[in-house]
Order: structure tokens, then C-alpha cells, then sequence
């Protein structure tokens, strides 16, 4: 019998990662995050004292940070978007890199996809240089090896011209095929067709921006993007036919607008194997929520009331509504002067605890 297992091994040798000890395939854990956006809402010399929302992103961005460690993942992938915009302080840029080098020094790789809202490119790029930190600042394969697997990452920084017609050059670019590696990633920010998005449940369809789900390859074990802030899986094309690969989207680790104000938000924790034939398996995975501060909007109608009135029943509203809320009050109706000083940003912190964010849209008659 252990002559038969023996000669098993070795048949699958060049296809099957195989634990000499145990005689199992052997798994890579890998997390992914994407769009946490810091240094939004986080000024270094803020001129106003009030509750910032950008310490909930930086919160939310360490969280997952440390189950890196927590979970005992082997990679982590970071799938654009890391800050806000292209134009961040130093000391933002800074801090974010102090967190993630402590990722890498534990022993963890992280591979970083530039997005959108960085202009493709990482900002004070000079603070993320490490040994441990690899950031796809063109298109480009990184190799990893794991308990000796290796590992072909695949990506390219977000694109901002036509990457509907572009996708398969610059896949092909990055020279992904010739790493002849175990397991196969795709590291993206894109949106690919049948993503979803809002409280209507947008889909993106053919756009310039949006990659045909008929582009993804054959001999990849999944396409890990960011970009779309809610979490999703997509496995099937528009037509509903089977994705060669899956393209996985953590979503962001915050609320960042109130379209997305009922969204779950957290970060994913990958499990990926060889498989009989290269580019391996996605065995599955795990989407781990972050704790996220409540987003509630309320109507006020404020036709024909004094300012009294008004605040008054903007008190009624705060107290109704948790007290870490981000508040959003539609005031509807045409105000006259001394109204419209009750909704000034000091008058509103005046009536809110200091653990709550409120702010104001105007919704006149006319568009009623």
C-alpha cells in the first residue's frame, strides 16, 4: 500500500502540490481588501473640531490589517484605491505604510494595485518601498512561493482609457502565462460586466470602463478587483454562461456615500490550490465584516415654518437616531433667511452629540 501511494505522488507531482507529511494538496490563504480610501475626511490642520469620518476608514483598514496575522493568511492583496486621491498629505501616506510594513515584516507579502482615485499611481511612492511591499505601477507578474507552491500574481494599475478594448494587451503584458507557476491571480480595479452597484441595483454593461467577461482567460484561479464598493461574486457572463474564473470584489472597508448606506463592509479571506491543471483552483472563500457606523436619512418638511419649528424637530430627529449615526436630513420646502440659519454646519454640531456626523440637502418645491 504505501509503495501504491508513493507511486500516486509521484505521478502527480508536476500538477499537484502534495504535503510530504500529511499527503494533502496544500492551500494558500490570502486576504483581500480593497477601497479603503484614507485620508478622506481627515485634514492634518482641521480649522474645525467635529467628529472626523476619516479615522473610521483608518479603523476599519487596520482591522484587517491585523487578521492578517489573526487568520494566518500567507499573501495579502490590496486591490486599489488605498487612498482617496491622487493628492493626500504625507503623513496619511506615511501612516498607511507604517501599518503595511508591519504586515510584511511579519512574514506576510502585499501586492498593491494603484486605482482610480490615486491616478494609477502611488502617491510619495517613496515611503512604500520594502522588500515585502510590491505595488503593480505597470503591468507585471509577481512570483510568490508558499510551503512550495508558487504563486503568479498578475495585475496592472487602473487604466484609464478604453480598457474595454485594451484589457487583453495589457493582461497579455504583464507576461503572466510564462511564470508557469502552480496557482494564477489577476490582480485588477476594474469593473467587468455584471457588477452591481446602488440601491437600484445598477448593472455595468459595455462601457468603455467595464472589461467583457468573455476577456477573462482560461488558466487563471480567479481575477481579484477592486474599484465596486460592494462585495460580490461574479461567476457568470451577462448571458449567464460560466466565468473561466471567478472575479471576486471585497467591496470597500467603509460606507463611503449613502448609496451604499444598507451595505455590509469587511475584507475576504481567500483559500486557493493547485489543481490538475495550472492556474490551480479557487477552493473559497470567506467574506469577514468590519464593523461600520450607521448611515440614516430622514425627511424634514419645513414648508412655511419658523426657525424654531425647524430646530425643533431637527432635535427630534438626532435623538430618534443612534448617536454614532452619519445623518443625512432632506429639508423640504422653500425657507426663508432666519430658517436657513438653523441648518448652518455650527448650528447642526450645536444640536448633535459629538459622536455624530449630520449634514443637510435642500430639496426645494420645485422639485417636489
Amino acid at each position: 500500500m504505501g509503495e501504491q501511494i508513493d507511486a500516486f505522488k509521484a505521478a502527480l507531482a508536476d500538477k499537484y502540490v502534495v504535503d510530504r507529511e500529511v499527503g494533502v494538496v496544500a492551500t494558500v490563504r490570502i486576504l483581500f481588501l480593497a477601497d479603503t480610501h484614507l485620508g478622506f475626511d481627515l485634514p492634518v490642520r482641521p480649522r474645525v473640531a467635529r467628529r472626523r469620518r476619516g479615522h473610521d476608514f483608518f479603523t476599519n483598514f487596520e482591522r484587517a490589517l491585523d487578521a492578517a496575522a489573526s487568520r494566518r493568511v500567507d499573501l495579502l492583496v490590496h486591490g486599489g484605491d488605498l487612498f482617496f486621491r491622487s493628492r493626500v498629505p504625507a503623513t496619511v501616506v506615511h501612516r498607511a505604510f507604517m501599518l503595511l510594513k508591519r504586515v510584511a515584516q511579519a512574514g506576510i507579502p502585499v501586492y498593491l494595485v494603484p486605482g482610480n482615485h490615486e491616478r494609477s499611481r502611488i502617491p510619495y511612492s517613496m515611503l512604500a518601498l520594502h522588500p515585502g511591499i510590491h505595488v503593480f505601477d505597470r503591468p507585471r507578474t509577481f512570483v510568490a512561493r508558499v510551503n512550495g507552491i508558487t504563486i503568479a500574481l498578475a495585475g496592472f494599475p487602473y487604466w484609464r482609457k478604453r480598457v474595454r478594448r485594451e484589457f487583453s494587451g495589457l493582461l497579455q503584458e504583464t507576461g503572466w502565462r510564462d511564470a508557469g507557476a502552480h496557482i494564477s491571480l489577476l490582480c485588477v480595479h476594474h469593473c467587468f460586466e455584471g457588477a452591481t452597484v446602488g440601491p437600484g441595483n445598477f448593472v455595468f454593461r459595455f462601457a468603455d470602463d467595464v472589461v467583457r467577461a468573455a476577456d477573462v482567460p482560461e488558466g487563471l484561479a480567479a481575477v481579484l478587483s477592486g474599484h465596486i464598493h460592494r462585495h460580490q461574486v461574479l461567476t457568470t457572463d451577462l448571458g449567464g454562461r460560466s466565468l473561466p474564473a471567478p472575479v471576486l470584489y471585497p467591496g470597500s472597508v467603509e460606507r463611503t456615500s449613502f448609496a451604499e448606506k444598507d451595505e455590509p463592509k469587511g475584507y475576504l479571506i481567500l483559500e486557493v490550490r493547485p489543481g490538475i491543471d495550472r492556474g490551480g483552483v479557487l477552493e473559497g472563500w470567506e467574506f469577514c465584516r468590519l464593523p461600520v457606523r450607521p448611515m440614516v436619512m430622514r425627511d424634514l418638511q419645513a414648508r412655511a415654518v419658523g426657525a424654531a419649528t425647524l430646530e425643533s424637530r431637527i432635535r427630534d430627529v438626532v435623538e430618534r437616531v443612534p448617536a454614532d449615526a452619519v445623518l443625512r436630513l432632506r429639508v423640504h420646502g422653500v425657507l426663508d433667511e432666519r430658517a436657513r440659519a438653523t441648518l448652518t454646519a455650527a448650528n447642526l454640531r450645536s444640536l448633535a452629540p459629538p459622536s455624530m456626523n449630520v449634514d443637510v440637502r435642500l430639496v426645494m418645491e420645485r422639485e417636489l
